[in-house]
């Protein structure tokens, strides 16, 4: 097959979930939904956690972080999909997509970056609760942040410099709603072994070693668990960390069950489909995971609709 030269390319095609008609509307509607329940949940918890001095903590400190990734992710990919739908047309630009997947790649590996943080934020409350404001302290605190958004952004930059120098076929369509990396790549008429090979290895690292401190940081505290002699100390110190191990197992568990199922099936769509899970689920549940587990951010966001409501009354 003829390569095309990516200096020649001026766009791409998103094919989206599906190209039924009568499942445009219901689609369209749907994702709308789901996008403004996604930004108006973690925008709550951001503001939340700014204006109640209660809530000026490590693990919200985090979390605060987490919620702007959430709401990066789902901007960077759900509003082309909504203006595709509403305008009928499948077009985004050569830039456009390679800017797409570059910024959700960032923004996913921040959250997968900031989830092992706050897991170590846990250990160590629960590990050594009497030096925990001495280690956990505000420039650990920002150094471990920053440190997360810069290795992302560096990850991210690779991918999208070596993939805008790629050179792509005639059949330019992308068999999903977003521009995802792995989809990009499969366009590609170049030789991509060695950039395959090297994606494979980085995407390892920078995945499974965050798995890995994960689960380092959870065997530690269930072992420190078990040295607790009350049940009640035993619940009270599993439930501090309910809501972070659920928002570690429905981001690894839908990433992870898309690509394991992507790889022994052929069907485009169905990945695609697939994807909504960490794509769109993840992120509008992020919110609502931790605070209805939590007694401080529901007092806190019942305090900024409260002080919401007075000042339009006033």
């Amino acid at each position: 097959m003829k390569a095309e030269n990516n200096t020649q390319i001026s766009e791409f095609l998103l094919l989206g979930l599906s190209k039924k008609p009568e499942l445009q509307l219901f689609i369209f509607g749907l994702f709308l939904t789901m996008y403004a329940i996604t930004v108006l949940g973690n925008s709550l918890l951001i503001l939340a956690t700014i204006f109640d001095s209660h809530l000026h903590t490590p693990m919200y400190f985090f979390l605060t972080n987490l919620s702007f990734a959430d709401i990066g992710f789902t901007s960077t990919t759900v509003p082309k999909m909504l203006l595709n739908i509403q305008v009928q047309s499948e077009v985004i630009t050569f830039e456009g997509c390679i800017a797409q997947m570059s910024f959700a790649l960032f923004f996913a590996g921040v959250a997968d970056f900031l989830l092992t943080v706050m897991a170590y934020d846990r250990f160590v409350a629960i590990c050594h609760p009497l030096s925990y404001m001495g280690i956990m302290n505000p420039h650990l605190c920002g150094l471990l942040a920053l440190i997360s958004w810069i290795l992302s952004a560096l990850h991210s930059l690779s991918h999208g410099m070596t993939v805008s120098h790629l050179s792509f076929c005639m059949d330019l369509e992308i068999p999903h709603f977003f521009c995802e990396l792995y989809q990009v790549i499969r366009l590609a008429c170049s030789d991509t072994y060695v950039y395959d090979t090297v994606m494979y290895f980085v995407t390892f690292l920078l995945a499974g070693g965050p798995l890995v401190g994960i689960l380092y940081s959870y065997s530690q505290i269930v072992l420190a668990v078990r040295g607790i002699s009350s049940a009640q100390g035993k619940y009270k110190a599993f439930s501090t960390c309910a809501s972070h191990l659920s928002v570690v197992s429905l981001f690894y568990g839908t990433t992870l069950g898309v690509y394991l199922s992507s790889s022994g099936s052929h069907s485009s769509n169905a990945h695609a489909a697939a994807s909504v899970m960490y794509a769109m689920v993840t992120p509008m549940l992020n919110p609502f995971i931790y605070s209805l587990r939590n007694k401080d951010l529901k007092g806190a966001l019942k305090k900024l609709m409260l002080t919401a409501v007075n000042s339009q009354l006033y």
